[in-house]
């Protein structure tokens, strides 16, 4: 692997995906750190946040910059505010979900990295600031088929 280079974005630099629903800015890709971490902005709509899932390959960090997100973890709900920092090991069974009717705002980061890859896979480029679209059935689909070549297992229910 490369050695990685410094990076530094501004407020407004980054790749821009939509991922069913949410808006994810990518601050720092495994190509940035050298496979050793990634981490991103995500903006998550009312409504918004994946079902539950487990990471088989890597950890990952949460920390709300603005807004409300419940956090499932396990058999466990844990409402979230500004400030809230939440880390769900290799292998827990974890979700995140806006509730409320306003957006939140987090920084997500998994180690190692790899899973951003995922996300570039399924979303689509958006500007930043635009509205990501809500999700469609044919980008659940895509989602739920490639999330195992990621280590991801998806709880969905009823599917």
């Amino acid at each position: 692997m490369t050695t990685p280079a410094h990076v530094l974005r501004a407020p407004d630099e980054g790749r821009t995906i939509a991922v069913v629903g949410d808006l994810y800015r990518f601050l720092a890709t495994g190509a940035d750190t050298g496979g050793k971490y990634a981490m991103w902005e995500a903006i998550v709509p009312p409504g918004g946040g994946p079902p539950p899932h487990i990471h088989s390959r890597e950890e990952e960090a949460f920390y709300v910059l603005e807004g409300e997100i419940t956090f499932q973890i396990g058999e466990q709900t844990i409402q979230a505010t500004a400030g809230t920092f939440a880390n769900m090991p290799i292998g827990s069974l974890h979700r995140f979900h806006n509730a409320s009717d306003k957006s939140a705002r987090m920084i997500i980061s998994i180690a190692p990295a790899g899973l951003e890859q995922m996300f570039m896979e399924v979303g689509q480029p958006i500007a930043l600031g635009e509205q990501p679209p809500p999700p469609s059935k044919a980008e659940i689909e895509k989602l739920l088929a490639i999330a195992p070549k990621y280590g991801v297992e998806i709880k969905v229910p009823h599917h």
